[in-house]
């Protein structure tokens, strides 16, 4: 076996950590696919006789992609005023799926990630590196650029706003009681049951992309406005199916044989808080829903 093969065998058995890290830091599977492709090109360019340890020379290189990736987003995302809802991981409710699980290790939530898109992006690399994958403060400084002791306040800053954030039902069952009433009552067009089921600060985030309906992408708050919505879509009802969504019980319309939309749901004390919807064509293209329609 060449020095490259065996390089490439090293890599291999980090990627899913690195896509893991990518994921929290972007929110996007194609762009955090993007971001481990890239260390790959950087390991194949350097020479890594001299490191120790791999593992962690990859997360650093994964880490500075992703900050590049995310100051060059921030700018685009503010001249283009979007509702963005982050990249969903669909499954099957009941299956365990290896290579999910090890992507959304500590359930990483859609509202968990919509939360981590507000934060700056040095602050959102360093939380993401120091709190969910325990990497120490002197080897993230270089990424960001900062002192250690400074790398630790933007952790530390992050860290409230993050915690700021409702805790989640976290019992898969308690969950799906909540969501099939929210489903039933969205198919007999039952405004107060909507009502019921829903909290009075629920928050829903619509996100239609660019190839969907123009002006369509919205944020919505309260449970009025909220149950008027789902109202407004009670005709696509009998088409949503419960799946995981990042490891979470929610929604998806399935009309045909491909998603028309993704339904990430947050419950807690038995309502429902936060509903993040993608309903954007271009990316619900690349989800694969096979486990529903086979």
């Amino acid at each position: 076996m060449s020095d490259l093969d065996q390089l490439a065998e090293r890599f291999e058995a980090e990627r899913a950590q690195l896509r893991a890290v990518a994921y929290r830091m972007l929110g996007s599977l194609n762009e955090a696919e993007d971001a481990v492709q890239e260390a790959w090109f950087r390991l194949e360019r350097s020479d890594v006789t001299e490191v120790r340890n791999l593992p962690a020379w990859l997360t650093t290189v994964v880490g500075r992609v992703c900050l590049d990736q995310l100051r060059a987003r921030k700018s685009r995302r503010e001249d283009a005023l979007e509702c963005h809802v982050p990249d969903p991981v669909v499954g099957e409710l009941g299956v365990v799926d290896p290579e999910q699980q090890a992507l959304l290790a500590d359930s990483v939530g859609l509202a968990m990630l919509v939360v981590l898109d507000t934060l700056p992006p040095a602050e959102r690399v360093a939380f993401v590196l120091h709190d969910m994958f325990a990497v120490p403060f002197e080897s993230i400084a270089p990424i960001v650029d900062r002192e250690p002791a400074a790398t630790r306040q933007l952790a530390s800053r992050a860290r409230r706003k993050v915690q700021g954030a409702a805790v989640p039902e976290t019992d898969l069952g308690r969950q799906r009681v909540v969501v099939e009433a929210f489903m039933a009552a969205s198919r007999a067009g039952d405004f107060e049951s909507l009502l019921a089921v829903l909290d009075p600060d629920v928050v829903l985030r619509a996100d239609t992309g660019a190839g969907g309906l123009a002006g369509a992408s919205r944020l919505i708050r309260g449970a009025q406005a909220v149950a008027s919505q789902a109202l407004m879509f009670s005709a696509m009802a009998p088409y949503s199916r419960l799946a995981l969504v990042n490891g979470a019980v929610g929604l998806i319309g399935l009309p045909a044989d491909k998603a028309y939309s993704v339904m990430g749901v947050t419950v807690r004390d038995g309502r429902i808080t936060e509903i993040n919807l993608l309903v954007d064509p271009d990316r619900l293209a690349g989800i694969d829903v096979s486990f529903l329609t086979g």
